[in-house]
């Protein structure tokens, strides 16, 4: 969860008044955000291939602790305008999860794979959702996951000392309290990469990339650059980052957006964004 969302085709950031900004590809109505009142963190829901275009979904946590979502609900990843309490937003392909203030987690929409069997978890302080799988960091820094792990991505009961979580296609990254990274699996997209990377504060899984914000405004990328998307080098003053599925977005101290990567469909036309909110708050 955070200020800034990117999908497949579309990307989304919430502003300081509460509004919303989205560009992209927005057929499924995953852009109709231009009504939203008191947002104060979006999520999008991802789609993990080209077959799937305009199958995608935005959800936005507004400040009284409800949730609003719009886009393609063919598995009710959408259903979520009774969800109350709820302190953070994730979404994934064809669903959505809210962690409400008591520790616990609520999931809506496709649950094939086992990503939306959380109703036992507990204690839980962050969330990610990745194509098929999806993560929690417990009060305690270790993790839970559920949903499909074919490539290990869920292998994450050994980590410690957490903080936050990112969760791609086939792989899950995990932020420690002392600046570094942990990834499953092993050998999944940058993952050998980003377990040298230091002094990092926040990240974002994009479907095969990995991007990470340093204490010195900075950015780190790993992972599949097909499209440029990790061509972050030169960012400077930037204060919160977003993995799409082939575009990276980066939020500067002056509210204003940066992007790489692949711009099909306009998803990278944050040039004219303003404004943005530098942090989520509740």
């Amino acid at each position: 969860m955070g200020v800034l969302a990117a999908g497949r085709r579309h990307s989304v950031a919430c502003r300081t008044d509460g509004t919303v900004v989205a560009t992209g590809d927005g057929r499924a109505g995953e852009c109709d955000v231009g009504g939203w009142t008191g947002v104060v963190a979006v999520a999008v829901g991802n789609v993990h291939t080209a077959a799937n275009t305009g199958r995608a979904h935005t959800v936005g946590l507004r400040c009284d602790g409800t949730v609003l979502a719009t886009g393609w609900n063919g598995d009710g990843q959408c259903t979520v305008d009774g969800w109350r309490s709820v302190t953070a937003v994730a979404a994934g392909w064809r669903r959505t999860l809210g962690l409400l203030a008591d520790g616990t987690v609520v999931a809506a929409g496709r649950d094939a794979e086992g990503q939306c069997r959380v109703a036992d978890w507990r204690g839980v302080r962050a969330l990610a959702c990745g194509d098929w799988h999806s993560v929690g960091v417990l009060v305690d820094g270790t993790a839970v996951a559920t949903g499909n792990d074919r490539r290990g991505q869920c292998q994450v009961e050994e980590w410690r000392d957490l903080v936050d979580v990112g969760a791609g296609a086939l792989h899950t990254v995990g932020l420690r309290a002392g600046g570094t990274v942990v990834a499953a699996p092993g050998d999944g997209p940058g993952t050998v990469a980003v377990r040298a990377w230091r002094d990092v504060v926040a990240l974002s899984a994009g479907s095969h990339h990995t991007v990470a914000l340093r204490a010195d405004g900075t950015v780190l990328a790993a992972g599949d650059d097909a499209h440029g998307q990790c061509d972050v080098q030169e960012w400077r003053d930037v204060v919160a980052v977003a993995a799409g599925s082939t575009h990276t977005l980066g939020l500067r101290a002056d509210g204003t957006v940066v992007a790489a990567g692949n711009d099909a469909d306009r998803r990278c036309r944050v040039g004219g964004w303003s404004g943005v909110r530098s942090a989520p708050t509740r």
